[in-house]
């Protein structure tokens, strides 16, 4: 992918590695919904799966949002799942249908979809270019070429994002 593709003059991307059933992801909603709100459009914020082994819904709940996603509902999809981290552990694809349906999609698409798995490649691609660029655990963010990684500890990233933003919007 070159420059072009990743930023212009007045736009930047920010990829983020997710895990849809991880409760560091759900604390990374604050720090998201602050940069929406700083740079609105100039910002692009690019949901990028990353499910976790350790989490048994998060490859399911992959799927789900790129149904969302191809039904226009890509984030609200996803903040309603890390909304509900917990409650996806104990309910699983029940869940991910519930939520569509509470959010106007096609809940019966969302479930038809994660039983003929038609997103599955769409997950398996962005997992295996996340693990080679050295995701490792999530949230990763990606932007400008640098990884910043959540996982550990969230502290600082969002002022971290911010820098990098600025500088690259102003080039």
């Amino acid at each position: 992918m070159s420059d072009t593709d990743t930023t212009s003059a007045s736009h930047a991307v920010l990829d983020v590695w997710c895990d849809l059933q991880c409760p560091d992801c759900h604390q990374a909603l604050e720090d998201l919904r602050a940069l929406r709100a700083r740079y609105g459009d100039r910002l692009e914020i690019r949901l990028r799966h990353f499910p976790l082994a350790k989490n048994k819904h998060a490859y399911a709940a992959a799927q789900a949002a790129e149904e969302a996603a191809d039904q226009g509902r890509a984030w609200p999809y996803a903040e309603a799942l890390l909304a509900r981290t917990a409650d996806l552990g104990a309910r699983g694809e029940k869940l991910l249908v519930e939520v569509a349906g509470d959010l106007g999609l096609d809940a019966e698409e969302v479930d038809t979809a994660l039983i003929d798995g038609r997103h599955m490649l769409a997950v398996d691609a962005d997992q295996a270019e996340g693990k080679a660029i050295g995701v490792s655990g999530t949230p990763t963010y990606v932007i400008g070429g640098e990884r910043l990684d959540g996982g550990k500890s969230q502290e600082g990233l969002r002022e971290r994002i911010e820098e990098i933003a600025d500088r690259l919007l102003a080039e």
